[in-house]
C-alpha cells in the first residue's frame, strides 16, 4: 500500500499499461486497484493514466503489427503463446471489426493480441482506436469510479481484514481462471463458428 501510494507510482501505472498494450504478459489491473485503494480521492485520475497510456500502448502494438510484424510481431506472438490465436483473432476483426476490439479491451482477452493483429490486416485506424479507447476506458475507468465513490470504506474494511481479503481474492481468481478454460473448452467443442475452427492466414 505504501508503495501504491509513492509518488512515482502513476509513471509506473503508466509504464505497465503502455507496454501491456504491445507486448508485456501481466496485466497492470492489479497495480491501478492498489492505487485506487491506497489513494481513493485520486482514483478518477489513475483510471485516467491507465486508459490514455494504454491506448497509447495499443498504438504501438498497431505499429508493430503493420510495419514489424514479420521481423518482430510475430517472434512475440510466439513468445507469449499466442501464435495458435492469431488467425483466430485476424478473422474476427475481419467480420467483426470494431467489435472485436473493444471485446478484446474491455474483457480478460490478450489485448496486445488484437492490437498487433489489427495492424498486421491494416483495420482502419480510426476505428481501431474509437474501439480500443472505449474498451480501455470501459475497464479502467469503472475501476476508477467505483474506488473514487466507495474508496474510503472499502480501505477501512480491507485495512481490518486484509488476509480475509487476500484470501477471497486468490480463489476467486483462481475459479474465474478454471470456469473461463472449462467454458472455453466447451465452447470450441460445439461450435459452429469460422473463425473458431481457422488455423492459418491462408484461410481467411
Amino acid at each position: 500500500m505504501a508503495k501504491a501510494a509513492h509518488r512515482q507510482a502513476p509513471y509506473w501505472l503508466a509504464f505497465f499499461c503502455f507496454i501491456e498494450s504491445s507486448f508485456f504478459p501481466i496485466p497492470p489491473h492489479p497495480l491501478l486497484g492498489l492505487m485506487c485503494l491506497a489513494e481513493p480521492k485520486k482514483a478518477l485520475r489513475f483510471a485516467t493514466i491507465a486508459t490514455v497510456a494504454s491506448v497509447l500502448g495499443g498504438l504501438l502494438g498497431y505499429a508493430i503489427g503493420f510495419f514489424l510484424y514479420e521481423t518482430l510481431g510475430e517472434w512475440m506472438l510466439g513468445v507469449l503463446g499466442l501464435t495458435e490465436s492469431f488467425p483466430v483473432a485476424a478473422c474476427y476483426i475481419r467480420e467483426q471489426g470494431a467489435a472485436a476490439v473493444f471485446l478484446a479491451a474491455g474483457t480478460p482477452i490478450p489485448f496486445k493480441l488484437m492490437t498487433i493483429t489489427a495492424g498486421l490486416i491494416e483495420m482502419d485506424l480510426l476505428t481501431f482506436l474509437g474501439a480500443a479507447i472505449a474498451g480501455r476506458a470501459l475497464i479502467f475507468m469503472v475501476v476508477g469510479i467505483l474506488f473514487q465513490v466507495f474508496g474510503a470504506p472499502i480501505k477501512r474494511v480491507i485495512d481490518e481484514y486484509l488476509g480475509t481479503v487476500t484470501t477471497i481474492f486468490v480463489v476467486l481468481v483462481v475459479a474465474g481462471f478454471i470456469a473461463i478454460t472449462q467454458f472455453g473448452g466447451s465452447e470450441e467443442s460445439g461450435s459452429d463458428n469460422r473463425c473458431d475452427s481457422v488455423t492459418s492466414m491462408e484461410e481467411l
